[in-house]
């Protein structure tokens, strides 16, 4: 039988207060925090976050295909799933798809990996979906989205959680769009939404799915229910007639609504307290319902020590200042660089270095073992061991899955970017290997040298309607 073999997720280390939302507009703010993609993080680079999150314990160049569900795509017309596949190091014939423009994008990336993995044409799907919608200043959408991902890799051989029946319903009923002339997401008015849709559509898919498994409600472990927000969430849990102790934390207070990535995310947070036996029902919400229902096997306890959900809620950072969410979203005309800007990317240069830049690929010396790190705009390729000085006797040696420890470290307050200062490491690779990365996801005053980093896939320009992306390195934070 088909399922889920493992799972992963990402959430941004910044969060910003809703009261300091509501403070910015001399407005009532709401309840807790959502989190915050940084400046160079976007649907790509939290899709590779999460997927790095699921595959800890797998070899990437087993996974046949990578399905990614979001609505920010940052290409309309170039394969989004593929920079994702490459940059987890999944293997050039891997089948990468894009799921988009529906919030229900997720659960239907889900049941088409489910249903390729039972029909046998693939043996194993990662499914990946992540969101950072963008809501206008000053209104209620900007409280209640949050960023961040989630993966569930597919297949037939140790499967941890299997699945029993999907009901789907679909209806055109906009409430919440974006053209493509628009920035932010627009919606019609709330309460048309959900009494003809939200609160209606859902009710229908979860007992259509319970029907085909002949469950009754209590044989219902945790509901994982989307949302818009705590308010119609907690409606709609109550009409559904679930107790309070079944359903599942939305993350909505302490996270946000994550579009695409948060049927995902919920079912992620249901699963790391899940037992053998339980029923989880899940059930989306986007121009439709898809609901599906989930059986937790004993092979459950065999995927537990990803970050996952609860790992990521407590390693984040306050971001109290709103200026700097502006900032970071191009909300704002901000003053030019001292600098000038970086020039525009090569696509032939990127294609040259694609198979070994996007997995931040180096070599091993065959001889004596000494792994190298060659960063190089060119295709300057490592040909003499700095050790053992053999000659082009080398093996791949992957980085990118790799901590390592700071050597030495500087602040750029003139150098182009979007968060000044830039902070660039040079950092010394745990098993050998040197290479210099720019630093995120700190604060610059605790910085140090000997401080523990890993890697993380993020933007580096955007340039001529050119996203360029490439590896940084952050603090471990576990």
């Amino acid at each position: 039988m088909a399922g889920i073999i493992s799972y992963g997720a990402y959430i941004p280390y910044y969060r910003l207060p809703r009261a300091a939302i509501g403070k910015m507009w001399d407005a009532k703010g709401g309840r807790g925090e959502k989190a915050v993609a940084g400046f160079d993080e976007d649907p790509i680079t939290m899709s590779v976050a999460a997927g790095l999150d699921c595959l800890r314990d797998v070899d990437p160049r087993t996974v046949e295909a990578l399905f990614l569900a979001t609505t920010c795509a940052p290409y309309k017309e170039r394969q989004n799933s593929t920079i994702v596949a490459t940059a987890l190091d999944l293997p050039q014939a891997a089948r990468n798809t894009d799921f988009a423009n529906c919030l229900r994008a997720g659960t239907n990336a889900i049941m088409a990996a489910l249903d390729s993995v039972e029909a046998g044409t693939l043996k194993s799907v990662l499914v990946t979906a992540a969101d950072m919608r963008l809501a206008g200043a000053a209104g209620e959408d900007e409280q209640d989205f949050g960023d961040g991902s989630g993966a569930l890799l597919f297949g037939s051989n140790n499967v941890a959680v299997e699945i029993e029946a999907y009901h789907c319903l679909s209806e055109d009923l906009a409430d919440y769009w974006r053209s493509h002339e628009d920035t932010y997401v627009r919606h019609w008015e709330d309460r048309f939404g959900r009494e003809e849709g939200y609160m209606r559509l859902p009710v229908e898919a979860a007992a259509g799915a319970m029907k085909k498994c002949g469950l009754k409600k209590e044989d219902i472990s945790r509901l994982c229910l989307c949302g818009a927000n705590l308010r119609s969430h907690a409606a709609l849990a109550a009409k559904m007639g679930f107790s309070k102790e079944q359903i599942q934390d939305p993350l909505l207070a302490d996270v946000g609504n994550t579009g695409t990535a948060q049927p995902l995310m919920i079912l992620i947070g249901a699963l790391e307290d899940a037992k053998p036996g339980d029923r989880i029902l899940l059930v989306s919400w986007g121009n439709g319902s898809d609901a599906i229902i989930f059986r937790v096997n004993e092979e459950i306890d065999n995927i537990r020590g990803r970050r996952g959900i609860k790992r990521h809620l407590k390693i984040k950072k306050t971001l109290d200042n709103y200026g700097r969410y502006l900032r970071w979203r191009d909300m704002v005309d901000i003053a030019p660089p001292p600098r000038p800007p970086a020039g525009a990317a090569s696509m032939s240069a990127q294609w040259r270095e694609h198979s070994t830049a996007l997995p931040l690929y180096g070599v091993k010396c065959k001889n004596c073992g000494t792994p190298q790190l060659y960063l190089s705009s060119s295709s300057t390729r490592a040909r003499i061991c700095l050790n053992c000085g053999r000659k082009d006797e080398f093996e791949p040696y992957r980085f990118a899955n790799r901590r390592g420890q700071v050597a030495s470290f500087s602040h750029d307050f003139l150098a182009a970017g979007t968060d000044p200062p830039t902070t660039a490491a040079v950092i010394d690779f745990e098993g050998g290997g040197r290479g210099q990365f720019n630093m995120v996801d700190r604060e610059p005053d605790e910085c140090s040298v000997g401080m523990k980093v890993e890697m993380t896939f993020r933007k580096l320009q955007y340039t001529q309607g050119t996203h360029t992306y490439f590896w940084k390195c952050k603090p471990v934070r576990d």
